[in-house]
């Protein structure tokens, strides 16, 4: 149980692990999806080709998007474009190299099952049973070009009375399908060598751009989900407190008409004006400063047209301003108290 527990946590604490096995669970419903599929080619001159590439390409091309939308980090690297530069400048390069990582995931499904399908060979010769040339093969010479463009249509259809018995139906069949797996085995070989290349190269060059790039993509990506998480955690001590707040109003008016009589201690235990009390005493201090609608509101917009510069010698006051009016007065009087939890 320990080592699934560890093996969890390295999960939800690396986004990138997360993100290889999303790529490798859509890899393999893919396999799943095409082994349970029926193909049924129309066998029709005008929509075999339709047919037949439509299933081809469309599936890639919906399986491409679902590794879009699974992948969280194509979320931020579009936030990150298109953020207002404030405080914080954008690095084109970092954005290239998310932009790199997500395709390179969400491609890895559409591949597989363009590669099964073409190894497969059904497709191929569904969608181009009808360009074949007939001059390479002897048993059209008896036919009309009618009757070659029908017969060459009901190619993909083993069981038509047309082609049942026929030599040229499997003579057809089989070249289609040989020159099918051979584009597959040569993509698949193109594919390799690409990845082999990539990876045995990479060290020959200088690692130092590499390095910055990679760190900084994870850090905007640890910084925003650090960031949701830290609203979460004010949202619930924000909603806690305004509740510590109403039942505190309501004891306060009920003393006030007379109509229930609270001890002393208890009284004085709950009363609004001790922010302490009402918080229990257990909140962080960065967390009680925000304590209104408006300077939640002023926050949050601040954090997306203004984030903070990558400076922590700054002081922190000078950030967020613009909280309140005493924001900057407070920034530059008051000094942190260093057992201040931050």
């Amino acid at each position: 149980m320990d080592k699934f527990r560890m093996l969890f946590q390295h999960l939800q604490s690396s986004s990138e692990s997360v993100m290889n096995g999303i790529c490798l669970l859509l890899a393999a419903t893919t396999v799943k999806l095409y082994t349970s599929f029926d193909f049924n080619c129309p066998c029709l001159a005008r929509y075999n080709a339709l047919y037949g590439l439509g299933l081809l390409l469309t599936p890639p091309l919906a399986l491409f998007l679902c590794g879009l939308l699974a992948n969280r980090q194509s979320v931020v690297m579009v936030e990150e474009w298109l953020r207002p530069t404030g405080h914080r400048r954008k690095d084109p390069g970092i954005i290239r190299y998310m932009c790199s990582s997500v395709l390179q995931r969400a491609l890895a499904a559409p591949l597989v099952w363009i590669l099964l399908a073409l190894l497969d060979g059904k497709c191929f010769v569904c969608a181009f049973s009808s360009s074949v040339d007939p001059e390479k093969f002897l048993d059209f010479a008896n036919m009309t070009p009618s009757q070659v463009q029908l017969f060459l249509a009901k190619i993909p259809c083993k069981e038509d009375e047309l082609v049942r018995d026929s030599p040229a139906r499997k003579a057809v069949a089989r070249y289609l399908r040989c020159l099918s797996q051979a584009i597959g085995w040569s993509l698949t070989l193109l594919l390799i060598l690409a990845a082999f290349l990539a990876r045995c190269l990479r060290p020959c060059f200088d690692q130092t751009v590499f390095l910055q790039r990679r760190y900084w993509s994870n850090y905007v990506d640890l910084e925003q989900k650090l960031f949701d998480e830290t609203c979460c955690e004010h949202a619930r001590d924000f909603a806690h407190r305004c509740v510590l707040h109403f039942f505190a109003s309501m004891q306060s008016e009920l003393r006030a008409r007379g109509l229930r009589q609270v001890p002393a201690a208890a009284a004085a235990a709950a009363s609004p004006e001790d922010p302490e009390a009402l918080a229990g005493g257990s909140e962080k201090a960065h967390l009680r400063a925000v304590s209104s609608r408006e300077q939640v509101d002023r926050l949050l917009s601040r954090w997306y047209s203004s984030k903070p510069p990558l400076d922590l010698s700054a002081p922190p006051g000078l950030w967020a301003a613009g909280l309140n009016h005493r924001a900057l007065v407070g920034a530059t009087s008051a000094r942190p108290s260093p057992n201040m939890d931050v």
